[in-house]
């Protein structure tokens, strides 16, 4: 635990509100500013790359729970820097307590989960769930 890490990216023009979902029209007109789905899915990747190297052969982690506010925007071209410090190990999850800052602001800060997983039986629940639900592959 109190284990730190760094992760940085410049934000992309596709990244932006406008752009999350190309059939959402509701959206289009929105200010082209790194949307907050994203913001989550690149704090995902920093806790990610931290924890990888002690992940087993044939294990990973997964995104459980997420709490984060967004308080600043950040146009396309500026680099968001994700912290993120590990505050538990419980069980099979780790806690991390996350900030998000661009070259300017701090745009957000809160608490994430992850589960650790063995990738063949999280892979068989997934397959279990398709085929009960009738869908195809």
């Amino acid at each position: 635990m109190g284990d730190t890490a760094s992760f940085s990216r410049v934000i992309t023009e596709r990244e932006v509100v406008p752009d999350l979902f190309p059939d959402a029209d509701v959206l289009h007109g929105m200010p082209r500013v790194f949307a907050t789905a994203y913001m989550v899915g690149l704090m995902e990747w920093a806790c990610v790359e931290q924890i990888a190297p002690y992940f087993e052969s044939g294990e990973g982690s997964l995104g459980v729970h997420v709490d984060m506010n967004h308080i600043a925007p950040t146009p396309p071209g500026l680099t968001v820097t994700v912290e993120s410090k590990i505050d538990a190990i419980e069980d099979q999850a780790i806690w991390f307590s996350v900030k998000l800052r661009d070259d300017a602001d701090l745009i957000s800060e809160g608490r994430h989960k992850r589960a650790i997983v063995q990738w063949d039986r999280f892979q068989a629940r997934v397959d279990g769930k398709r085929a009960d639900a009738g869908a195809v592959a």
